[in-house]
């Protein structure tokens, strides 16, 4: 099945040129780790390739084979290699046990149900060794975001723009990203309270480790971001 993200794999580093705080956080939980590294959405590489280009190896799912293959050239500018693998969230194809698994840049968001999220999160686990730990950012948005946001076509990149539409009772997001060609692409994200994360990781096996409110590891202390440092003990 073709992903949205196919369509906007050439412009997608472009679109997100501007995020870089969580590349630092990301390669540290890696060292951490010693690797190796499964990163479930890994897109374009944005995370994996200055993993790999550590010295780490790095297992890469995406849906996206567009994606995928932006993903290669960037390692191969890089002087990197990344194991990369076609295929999702709730099943991802890798047999190996690793010490940490990373979900970056709101990935989950993708999972619409509670069942989809615990199926994605025990897959999470399935994959780690015991004491391993699965490593993830999401946010829910402030009213105030929102506002400023919602159905406007907003340039966030020269050339690029996207627009939001945002639906506070199904807490969903619509988002659209097109470039200055006719390339657009659209796809519907889906939020919940820190407390219902949490609930879910302990449901599925996890014991929580740590909960920052950003890459600095500041602790949550309320906010639109969440950062889930979770364990799996047995």
């Amino acid at each position: 099945m073709a992903s949205p993200y196919d369509r906007i794999a050439e412009i997608y580093d472009p679109w997100s040129a501007s995020v870089t705080e969580d590349v630092g956080f990301y390669l540290e939980e890696a060292r951490r780790s010693g690797g190796p590294v499964v990163e479930l959405g890994v897109g374009t590489g944005r995370i994996a390739v200055p993993i790999a280009a550590d010295g780490i190896r790095v297992i890469g799912v995406d849906s996206s084979r567009g994606m995928l293959d932006v993903c290669a050239r960037r390692a191969a500018l890089a002087g990197a290699e990344v194991d990369l693998r076609v295929g999702d969230l709730l099943d991802p194809p890798v047999h190996e046990r690793v010490p940490l698994v990373i979900c970056p840049f709101r990935s989950y968001l993708h999972l619409h149900t509670d069942e989809d999220r615990r199926r994605a999160l025990r897959s999470a686990r399935a994959l780690l060794v015991t004491g391993g730990r699965l490593v993830f950012d999401v946010f829910a948005p402030a009213p105030d975001d929102i506002e400023a946001t919602h159905d406007r076509w907003l340039e966030r990149e020269p050339g690029i723009w996207e627009r939001a539409v945002w639906d506070t009772e199904t807490r969903t997001l619509t988002l659209s990203v097109r470039g200055r060609t006719a390339t657009e692409a659209t796809m519907v994200l889906a939020w919940l309270e820190p407390g219902e994360w949490r609930a879910l990781l302990e449901e599925t096996g996890f014991e929580i480790e740590a909960c920052f409110g950003w890459f600095d590891r500041s602790p949550f202390t309320g906010g639109e971001d969440t950062v889930w440092v979770a364990r799996r003990s047995s």
